[in-house]
């Protein structure tokens, strides 16, 4: 549990981004403090991906307020130690062995800990260029959810993914969001819900909080007779 003196909270105000005068979110506010884990649902091509993009800064919307604690982020650096982004590709560098890995992503607590880790044994003295593409994934995962950072953006965690190893990500996200924030956008929105404290649904360019499975209906992202 998060003393109230540790807590630290990622909020997002105003932001705005369209493509060619399209406008693809608009007016997006959303915010998460660590202790908190919030799914991001949304069908293909509602701008999921592009508004944890913004959030971590490698895209710039159009307008967009966004800040950790006091620090308003400005760049990349800013977000340095505070925000952690897992990507739809493949980040690794091929030709660095995943032990090495560890420790770039990770403090050394964490490090010792995932070094220590049954599900990362067999990557460690791998390159991630002899990985397969699940085990690529299953490694650049794990470093996310452990890496040195108070907030993590995971877009499509699950993808590829055993439904044994989604219930290890799963569980770590749990242990890891005692003291971190997590947003998690996936299409497995069961596996979303599980471990989800808030869920929210980007829809028709807007960003709305949902209650339960019939919002989920109403709004058209699930169909009506499940």
């Amino acid at each position: 549990y998060i003393h109230k003196t540790d807590m630290s909270r990622l909020h997002i105000d105003s932001l705005t981004k369209s493509f060619n005068e399209k406008k693809i979110i608009r007016d997006i506010y959303i915010s998460c403090e660590t202790g908190k884990v919030i799914g991001l649902l949304g069908r293909n091509g509602t701008g999921k991906t592009t508004l944890l993009k913004i959030i971590f800064g490698i895209e710039k919307g159009d307008s967009q307020f966004i800040r950790v604690d006091d620090k308003v982020l400005q760049n990349q650096m800013d977000r340095k130690g505070r925000i952690a982004y897992l990507p739809q590709h493949s980040f690794l560098p091929r030709g660095v062995k995943i032990k090495k890995l560890i420790s770039l992503f990770c403090n050394k607590e964490n490090a010792d800990q995932l070094i220590a880790s049954d599900l990362l044994k067999p990557f460690l003295n791998e390159t991630s260029g002899s990985l397969s593409g699940g085990e690529k994934k299953i490694v650049e995962v794990i470093l996310m959810i452990y890496s040195d950072s108070k907030f993590v953006l995971l877009d499509e965690p699950f993808n590829a993914l055993s439904p044994k190893m989604i219930s290890e990500i799963q569980k770590m996200i749990k242990e890891q969001s005692q003291q971190k924030g997590f947003i998690i956008s996936d299409h497995r929105y069961q596996e979303v819900l599980d471990i989800s404290d808030e869920i929210y649904l980007l829809s028709d360019t807007y960003l709305k909080q949902i209650k339960d499975f019939k919002e989920l209906q109403q709004y058209n992202y699930l169909p009506k007779n499940i």
